[in-house]
Protein backbone atom coordinates (compact mmCIF):
# COMPACT_ATOMS: atom_id res chain seq x y z
CA UNK A 1 0.00 0.00 0.00
CA UNK A 2 1.47 3.56 -1.34
CA UNK A 3 1.37 6.26 1.07
CA UNK A 4 0.93 9.90 0.34
CA UNK A 5 2.42 12.16 3.03
CA UNK A 6 1.76 15.60 4.77
CA UNK A 7 4.08 18.40 4.33
CA UNK A 8 5.42 21.10 6.85
CA UNK A 9 6.07 24.45 6.49
CA UNK A 10 8.98 25.45 8.63
CA UNK A 11 10.96 28.39 8.51
CA UNK A 12 14.35 26.40 8.11
CA UNK A 13 13.43 23.85 5.62
CA UNK A 14 14.23 24.24 1.90
CA UNK A 15 13.16 22.90 -1.62
CA UNK A 16 15.29 19.50 -1.78
CA UNK A 17 12.50 17.61 -0.85
CA UNK A 18 10.15 19.26 -4.28
CA UNK A 19 13.40 19.06 -6.60
CA UNK A 20 14.96 15.17 -5.59
CA UNK A 21 12.31 13.36 -3.92
CA UNK A 22 8.89 14.28 -5.93
CA UNK A 23 7.30 16.08 -2.75
CA UNK A 24 4.49 18.73 -3.58
CA UNK A 25 3.10 20.96 -1.71
CA UNK A 26 0.69 24.49 -1.89
CA UNK A 27 3.84 26.04 0.05
CA UNK A 28 6.86 27.30 -1.35
CA UNK A 29 9.06 25.56 1.45
CA UNK A 30 8.80 21.83 2.28
CA UNK A 31 10.07 21.86 5.46
CA UNK A 32 9.19 17.67 6.34
CA UNK A 33 7.70 15.29 4.61
CA UNK A 34 5.53 13.50 6.81
CA UNK A 35 5.37 9.56 5.56
CA UNK A 36 3.78 7.45 8.15
CA UNK A 37 1.60 9.01 10.11
CA UNK A 38 -1.43 8.79 12.54
CA UNK A 39 -0.67 11.48 14.36
CA UNK A 40 -3.57 14.35 14.66
CA UNK A 41 -1.32 17.04 13.80
CA UNK A 42 -0.80 15.16 10.45
CA UNK A 43 -2.33 12.35 9.07
CA UNK A 44 -0.63 10.15 5.84
CA UNK A 45 -3.02 9.08 3.34
CA UNK A 46 -3.22 5.57 1.19
CA UNK A 47 -4.90 6.09 -2.18
CA UNK A 48 -8.05 4.60 -0.84
CA UNK A 49 -8.35 7.49 2.08
CA UNK A 50 -6.91 7.54 5.86
CA UNK A 51 -3.99 5.33 6.55
CA UNK A 52 -5.21 5.86 10.05
CA UNK A 53 -8.52 4.53 9.29
CA UNK A 54 -7.39 1.58 7.12
CA UNK A 55 -5.54 0.49 10.51
CA UNK A 56 -8.35 0.68 12.88
CA UNK A 57 -10.33 -1.19 10.65
CA UNK A 58 -7.35 -3.62 10.18
CA UNK A 59 -5.70 -3.85 13.55
CA UNK A 60 -3.61 -7.01 12.86
CA UNK A 61 -1.77 -5.12 10.20
CA UNK A 62 0.16 -4.05 12.98
CA UNK A 63 0.70 -6.98 15.24
CA UNK A 64 -0.55 -9.97 15.62
CA UNK A 65 -3.04 -8.53 19.02
CA UNK A 66 -3.28 -5.33 17.22
CA UNK A 67 -2.07 -2.44 18.61
CA UNK A 68 -1.22 1.16 17.67
CA UNK A 69 1.06 2.20 14.80
CA UNK A 70 3.96 3.03 16.88
CA UNK A 71 6.22 5.78 15.05
CA UNK A 72 6.30 8.71 12.87
CA UNK A 73 8.35 8.48 9.99
CA UNK A 74 9.22 12.03 7.94
CA UNK A 75 11.77 13.16 5.76
CA UNK A 76 13.32 16.78 6.99
CA UNK A 77 15.31 19.05 4.82
CA UNK A 78 17.22 21.53 6.93
CA UNK A 79 18.39 24.38 4.83
CA UNK A 80 18.55 26.11 8.43
CA UNK A 81 19.61 24.84 11.74
CA UNK A 82 16.86 23.47 13.58
CA UNK A 83 16.62 24.98 16.92
CA UNK A 84 18.19 23.84 20.13
CA UNK A 85 15.36 21.29 21.29
CA UNK A 86 14.65 18.54 23.39
CA UNK A 87 11.53 15.59 23.87
CA UNK A 88 10.13 13.86 26.94
CA UNK A 89 9.99 10.80 27.86
CA UNK A 90 6.29 8.67 27.68
CA UNK A 91 5.70 9.49 31.63
CA UNK A 92 5.99 13.24 31.30
CA UNK A 93 4.49 13.52 28.10
CA UNK A 94 1.72 11.58 28.50
CA UNK A 95 1.05 13.48 32.18
CA UNK A 96 1.83 17.16 30.73
CA UNK A 97 1.21 16.92 27.15
CA UNK A 98 -1.09 14.10 26.37
CA UNK A 99 0.75 13.08 24.02
CA UNK A 100 3.72 10.25 23.58
CA UNK A 101 7.45 10.79 24.69
CA UNK A 102 9.97 10.92 21.38
CA UNK A 103 12.84 8.35 21.06
CA UNK A 104 13.94 8.96 17.56
CA UNK A 105 16.98 7.86 15.13
CA UNK A 106 18.27 10.12 12.22
CA UNK A 107 19.45 7.87 8.58
CA UNK A 108 21.30 10.63 6.99
CA UNK A 109 20.61 11.13 3.12
CA UNK A 110 22.62 14.28 2.01
CA UNK A 111 25.14 16.31 4.13
CA UNK A 112 26.76 19.52 2.43
CA UNK A 113 30.11 20.30 3.23
CA UNK A 114 30.73 20.59 6.75
CA UNK A 115 27.27 19.90 7.90
CA UNK A 116 26.53 18.28 11.24
CA UNK A 117 24.53 17.39 14.01
CA UNK A 118 24.09 19.02 17.43
CA UNK A 119 23.55 15.68 20.22
CA UNK A 120 24.28 15.88 23.86
CA UNK A 121 26.78 17.39 25.35
CA UNK A 122 30.02 17.45 25.44
CA UNK A 123 30.89 16.85 28.89
CA UNK A 124 28.60 16.52 32.39
CA UNK A 125 26.79 19.41 32.67
CA UNK A 126 24.15 21.60 35.39
CA UNK A 127 21.36 22.65 34.72
CA UNK A 128 21.95 26.21 36.35
CA UNK A 129 24.80 26.62 33.67
CA UNK A 130 23.19 25.42 30.70
CA UNK A 131 20.20 27.64 31.64
CA UNK A 132 22.50 30.28 32.01
CA UNK A 133 24.04 29.58 28.44
CA UNK A 134 20.44 29.88 26.75
CA UNK A 135 19.90 33.00 28.42
CA UNK A 136 23.22 34.11 26.94
CA UNK A 137 22.63 32.85 23.71
CA UNK A 138 25.84 30.41 23.65
CA UNK A 139 23.80 26.83 24.02
CA UNK A 140 25.09 25.40 21.33
CA UNK A 141 29.01 25.65 23.05
CA UNK A 142 27.87 23.33 25.59
CA UNK A 143 26.67 20.81 22.88
CA UNK A 144 28.72 17.95 20.95
CA UNK A 145 29.01 19.12 17.50
CA UNK A 146 29.46 15.38 15.36
CA UNK A 147 30.00 16.27 11.41
CA UNK A 148 28.06 13.72 9.42
CA UNK A 149 28.20 12.05 5.74
CA UNK A 150 25.63 10.11 3.73
CA UNK A 151 24.61 7.02 5.32
CA UNK A 152 25.13 7.43 9.05
CA UNK A 153 22.92 6.44 11.49
CA UNK A 154 22.00 8.27 15.27
CA UNK A 155 19.32 7.39 17.85
CA UNK A 156 18.72 10.30 20.20
CA UNK A 157 17.16 9.58 22.95
CA UNK A 158 14.27 11.12 24.98
CA UNK A 159 15.91 13.14 27.01
CA UNK A 160 19.00 14.12 24.78
CA UNK A 161 18.96 17.99 23.98
CA UNK A 162 19.80 18.25 20.05
CA UNK A 163 19.88 19.68 16.73
CA UNK A 164 19.72 19.11 13.41
CA UNK A 165 22.18 21.11 11.67
CA UNK A 166 22.06 23.37 8.68
CA UNK A 167 22.74 21.02 5.36
CA UNK A 168 21.45 18.03 6.33
CA UNK A 169 18.59 16.51 4.31
CA UNK A 170 17.58 13.48 6.77
CA UNK A 171 14.79 9.80 7.24
CA UNK A 172 13.93 10.34 10.74
CA UNK A 173 11.88 7.51 12.68
CA UNK A 174 10.54 8.70 15.58
CA UNK A 175 7.80 7.53 18.11
CA UNK A 176 4.29 8.39 17.51
CA UNK A 177 4.46 11.74 18.98
CA UNK A 178 5.15 15.53 18.06
CA UNK A 179 6.27 16.89 21.21
CA UNK A 180 9.26 19.38 21.34
CA UNK A 181 10.44 21.95 24.09
CA UNK A 182 12.61 24.40 22.19
CA UNK A 183 14.82 25.70 24.11
CA UNK A 184 17.40 27.89 22.25
CA UNK A 185 16.19 29.28 18.10
CA UNK A 186 19.14 31.19 17.62
CA UNK A 187 17.15 34.53 18.28
CA UNK A 188 15.25 33.98 14.58
CA UNK A 189 11.80 35.37 13.76
CA UNK A 190 8.61 34.01 11.69
CA UNK A 191 6.73 35.35 8.78
CA UNK A 192 4.88 37.33 11.39
CA UNK A 193 8.42 39.24 12.68
CA UNK A 194 8.33 37.43 15.64
CA UNK A 195 10.83 35.08 17.73
CA UNK A 196 9.27 31.31 17.69
CA UNK A 197 7.93 30.03 21.56
CA UNK A 198 10.38 28.50 23.62
CA UNK A 199 9.32 26.01 25.85
CA UNK A 200 12.70 26.61 28.70
CA UNK A 201 11.21 25.15 31.70
CA UNK A 202 9.54 21.81 30.35
CA UNK A 203 12.83 21.27 28.34
CA UNK A 204 15.32 21.81 31.80
CA UNK A 205 12.81 18.85 33.59
CA UNK A 206 13.26 16.53 31.05
CA UNK A 207 16.59 17.29 29.58
CA UNK A 208 19.58 14.47 30.65
CA UNK A 209 22.50 16.93 31.47
CA UNK A 210 25.30 13.78 31.19
CA UNK A 211 27.41 14.03 28.47
CA UNK A 212 26.62 12.42 25.32
CA UNK A 213 27.26 8.63 24.91
CA UNK A 214 26.00 6.81 21.71
CA UNK A 215 23.52 3.89 22.00
CA UNK A 216 22.82 3.68 18.14
CA UNK A 217 24.66 -0.03 17.92
CA UNK A 218 23.68 -1.18 14.69
CA UNK A 219 25.96 -4.02 12.57
CA UNK A 220 28.12 -4.61 9.50
CA UNK A 221 26.77 -5.22 6.17
CA UNK A 222 25.36 -8.84 5.65
CA UNK A 223 25.38 -10.41 1.90
CA UNK A 224 22.28 -11.52 0.98
CA UNK A 225 20.91 -12.71 -2.77
CA UNK A 226 21.12 -9.13 -4.98
CA UNK A 227 22.47 -6.47 -2.61
CA UNK A 228 23.33 -6.23 1.01
CA UNK A 229 21.57 -5.23 4.33
CA UNK A 230 22.72 -3.41 7.48
CA UNK A 231 20.64 -3.15 10.62
CA UNK A 232 20.82 0.70 11.59
CA UNK A 233 19.36 0.67 15.14
CA UNK A 234 16.90 -0.75 17.50
CA UNK A 235 15.23 0.10 20.61
CA UNK A 236 11.82 -0.61 22.33
CA UNK A 237 10.21 1.66 19.46
CA UNK A 238 10.85 0.71 16.29
CA UNK A 239 13.95 -1.30 14.24
CA UNK A 240 15.38 0.07 11.41
CA UNK A 241 17.62 -1.29 8.39
CA UNK A 242 19.37 -0.08 5.15
CA UNK A 243 18.82 -2.30 2.00
CA UNK A 244 21.35 -1.86 -0.54
CA UNK A 245 19.62 -3.94 -3.69
CA UNK A 246 20.64 -4.90 -7.17
CA UNK A 247 18.14 -7.35 -7.41
CA UNK A 248 15.68 -8.68 -5.72
CA UNK A 249 14.38 -9.12 -1.62
CA UNK A 250 12.15 -10.39 -0.08
CA UNK A 251 10.82 -10.79 3.73
CA UNK A 252 7.86 -12.34 5.33
CA UNK A 253 7.80 -10.73 8.96
CA UNK A 254 4.87 -12.68 10.89
CA UNK A 255 5.19 -10.69 13.66
CA UNK A 256 5.50 -6.76 12.74
CA UNK A 257 4.24 -4.63 9.65
CA UNK A 258 6.90 -3.47 7.52
CA UNK A 259 7.54 0.48 6.41
CA UNK A 260 9.54 1.00 3.34
CA UNK A 261 10.84 4.09 2.40
CA UNK A 262 12.99 3.55 -1.11
CA UNK A 263 15.22 6.62 -0.79
CA UNK A 264 17.71 6.31 -3.84
CA UNK A 265 16.97 4.75 -7.04
CA UNK A 266 13.78 2.42 -8.64
CA UNK A 267 12.21 -0.48 -8.93
CA UNK A 268 9.19 -2.71 -7.77
CA UNK A 269 7.66 -2.96 -4.35
CA UNK A 270 5.16 -5.76 -3.93
CA UNK A 271 4.68 -5.25 -8.08
CA UNK A 272 3.92 -1.99 -7.71
CA UNK A 273 6.35 0.81 -9.60
CA UNK A 274 8.58 2.88 -6.63
CA UNK A 275 11.47 5.43 -6.95
CA UNK A 276 12.83 7.77 -4.91
CA UNK A 277 10.71 9.59 -2.42
CA UNK A 278 8.08 6.60 -2.39
CA UNK A 279 7.24 5.11 0.71
CA UNK A 280 4.74 1.68 1.58
CA UNK A 281 3.34 -0.49 4.19
CA UNK A 282 3.10 -4.08 4.03
CA UNK A 283 0.44 -5.56 6.58
CA UNK A 284 2.20 -8.05 8.99
CA UNK A 285 2.19 -11.96 8.20
CA UNK A 286 2.30 -10.51 4.24
CA UNK A 287 5.61 -10.68 1.95
CA UNK A 288 7.49 -8.18 0.94
CA UNK A 289 9.20 -8.43 -2.52
CA UNK A 290 11.29 -5.53 -3.59
CA UNK A 291 13.32 -5.47 -6.94
CA UNK A 292 15.66 -3.12 -8.63
CA UNK A 293 18.50 -0.88 -8.36
CA UNK A 294 17.74 1.07 -5.18
CA UNK A 295 18.49 1.74 -1.07
CA UNK A 296 15.18 1.75 0.92
CA UNK A 297 14.70 2.30 4.51
CA UNK A 298 12.68 -0.66 6.32
CA UNK A 299 11.45 -0.18 9.77
CA UNK A 300 9.59 -2.82 11.84
CA UNK A 301 9.41 -3.40 15.87
CA UNK A 302 10.52 -6.47 16.85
Amino acid sequence: MKLIPVTKNYLWGGNKLREFYGKTSKDDIIAESWEFSVHADGESQTEKGSFKEYLQKNPTALFENGGEFPVLIKYIDALDNLSVQVHPDNEYALKVENDNGKTETWYILEAEQGAGIYCGFKKDTDKAEFLKSVELGTATDYLNFIPVKKGDCFLIKAGTVHAIGKGCLILEIQQNSNTTYRVYDFNRVGADGKKRQLHVDKAMDVINFSAFKDVTGGSDYQQIEGGKIRLLTSCEYFTVKELILNGEYKDLNKNSFIAVCVVEGNGLVNGESAKKGDSFFIDRNKQLAISGNLIAVLTTKE
